[in-house]
């Protein structure tokens, strides 16, 4: 199908991705619980955005510049690790009634999505040897393969934040009402914001 080999397995192995915690995932929930719906599919929207940039530099083996000049990995490593920090920091340091630590605009939402996406710069390299193990070398059809595939990518990711943010919309709906347990979230995943940083920073 389109020069992929096993498409099915493809899916199956996109939607396991998207199902790993990680920097993402929180995203869509802190942004959902800050701004509701609206805002938590304006970060969607930005995770897909940068996931697109992701991937089609993969594709143009951006990768393997990277791998060549590990300077240049690093110093984006590092980038990604203090932005992320930065957010983790001002979610643990807000207090009940202040000003969110995250703009409650859709367009900071969407930011914030693609920032904390894009500043993973492994995910470039995940993707570099991801797709070449469902690429059909007799079949491969170019850029409408690697089209296919990141339409797929999108089209997953969309859903699956979808389900996210409405599980999440619910829950917080409920949760507004006590200043105390809405407090206890923000620092919660401040803590894990801080955690996905260090993560990036002292991964090699």
């Amino acid at each position: 199908m389109f020069g992929i080999s096993d498409y099915g397995a493809f899916v199956v192995a996109i939607i396991v991705f998207l199902m790993i915690p990680g920097p993402g995932n929180l995203a869509l929930i802190t942004s959902t619980g800050k701004g509701g719906m609206r805002a938590g599919m304006a970060a969607c929207l930005g995770v897909i955005a940068a996931d697109q940039v992701l991937m089609w530099l993969a594709v143009a083996g951006v990768a393997a510049v990277l791998a060549a000049y590990p300077a240049a990995f690093h110093a984006v490593q590092w980038l990604g690790a203090v932005y992320l920090g930065w957010l983790g920091y001002r979610l643990w340091t807000s207090k009940p009634g202040s000003r969110p630590a995250v703009d409650i605009l859709p367009r900071h939402y969407f930011r914030q999505g693609a920032l904390i996406t894009l500043m993973n710069p492994k995910a470039i390299v995940f993707y570099m040897a991801f797709f070449p193990m469902f690429v059909d070398p007799a079949h491969h059809q170019g850029l409408l393969t690697f089209g296919v595939m990141a339409a797929t990518v999108a089209a997953l990711t969309f859903l699956y934040s979808l389900v996210v943010v409405l599980l999440t919309s619910h829950l917080a709906a409920r949760l507004r009402a006590n200043p105390r347990v809405v407090s206890a979230m923000e620092k919660t995943a401040g803590v894990f914001l801080i955690g996905f940083g260090l993560k990036l920073a002292t991964t090699s």
